[in-house]
C-alpha cells in the first residue's frame, strides 16, 4: 500500500512538473517558432529598436548604479545593526517588490510630478522629473532596488564576523572595513543582486509608462517599443521581444554562474 502511495506521488509530482514546465516554455518556443529568419531581420530595421535600445542601456545602467551605491549602504546597515529600525528599513525596501508596478507609476508621479509632493518645490526650481529620460531612471530604479538589496543583505549576513572583528583590531576605521573586507567578500551575492536588478528595470513597463511616458527616443524603452510596435508591425514586436529574451537568457547563465541560491526580495526576512 505504501509502495502504491509513493508510486501514485512520484507520478503526480512528474506530471505537475510536466504541465508547469511546458506551459512556461511554449510562449518562449512560439515567440522563435512563428518568426521567420528574414521577419526577424526585418523587425530588427523598425526605427523603434535602435533609440529604445539606447535608451534602456542607458537608463539601466544608471537606475542600477544609483541602486548599487545607495543599496549596498543601506543593505551593510540592515545586516551588520540588527533592530527595530533595520528591520522596517529591510520592509520598505521590499515594499516595491509586491505592489503593482501600475500603482509605483502613480506614486511617482504624486511625489515628483509638477504638483506632487516633492515636484511642486522642484518645480519652483526650475526641475521637472515627470516625462523625462530622469524619469525613466527613477522609476526602474524603484521597482529593481528590492532584488539587489535583499541580495546583498543576504550577502552582508553571511560574512565571517571574525574577519570583520580582525579588521578593526587593526585600526581600519568601519567606512574601510565595508570597502576593503566587507564588499569583497560579498562579491558573487552583490553580483547576482546586481544581475537581478538591472534584468528588472529592463523589463520595466508599468511604471515607466505612467511616470515616464512613452516619447520615442527619450522615455521608450525596449518593453515599451514592444507595446508600441504591436500596434502596427507584429514582426518588430516579436523581434524586440527576442531581444529581451536573449537578454533574460544571459542574466540566467549570470545568475547560475555566480550566485547560485542568492534569495529573492522577501525569502530572507521569512527565514530570520
Amino acid at each position: 500500500m505504501k509502495r502504491l502511495a509513493a508510486s501514485s506521488w512520484h507520478a503526480a509530482q512528474l506530471a505537475g512538473s510536466a504541465l508547469l514546465g511546458l506551459f512556461l516554455l511554449i510562449p518562449i518556443v512560439a515567440l522563435v517558432a512563428t518568426l521567420s529568419w528574414d521577419d526577424f531581420l526585418g523587425g530588427l530595421r523598425n526605427p523603434l529598436l535602435v533609440p529604445a535600445l539606447r535608451l534602456s542601456l542607458v537608463t539601466t545602467a544608471s537606475s542600477l548604479a544609483l541602486v548599487v551605491v545607495l543599496g549596498s549602504l543601506l543593505a551593510w546597515r540592515v545586516a551588520r545593526n540588527p533592530g527595530r529600525v533595520s528591520r522596517w528599513l529591510e520592509a520598505v525596501a521590499q515594499l516595491p517588490a509586491v505592489i503593482p508596478p501600475a500603482v509605483a507609476g502613480v506614486g511617482l508621479l504624486l511625489a515628483f510630478g509638477r504638483r506632487g509632493l516633492l515636484g511642486a518645490w522642484l518645480d519652483r526650481h526650475g526641475i521637472a522629473l515627470a516625462f523625462t529620460t530622469p524619469a525613466v531612471v527613477l522609476a526602474e530604479a524603484f521597482v529593481s532596488a528590492p532584488f539587489f538589496v535583499q541580495a546583498a543583505i543576504a550577502a552582508f549576513r553571511h560574512l565571517d564576523e571574525n574577519l570583520l572583528v580582525v579588521s578593526r583590531t587593526l585600526g581600519a576605521s568601519p567606512f574601510r572595513t565595508f570597502v576593503r573586507v566587507g564588499l569583497p567578500l560579498a562579491a558573487p551575492g552583490l553580483v547576482a543582486g546586481a544581475a537581478m536588478s538591472w534584468a528588472r528595470a529592463v523589463g520595466e513597463f508599468g511604471a515607466t509608462l505612467l511616470f515616464a511616458g512613452n516619447l520615442t527616443g527619450r522615455t521608450q524603452t525596449m518593453p515599451l517599443a514592444v507595446y508600441t510596435a504591436m500596434e502596427s508591425d507584429l514582426r518588430a514586436a516579436q523581434a524586440l521581444s527576442l531581444i529581451l529574451v536573449a537578454i533574460a537568457f544571459a542574466l540566467l547563465f549570470v545568475l547560475r554562474r555566480v550566485g547560485p541560491g542568492v534569495a529573492l526580495p522577501g525569502t530572507e526576512a521569512r527565514r530570520a
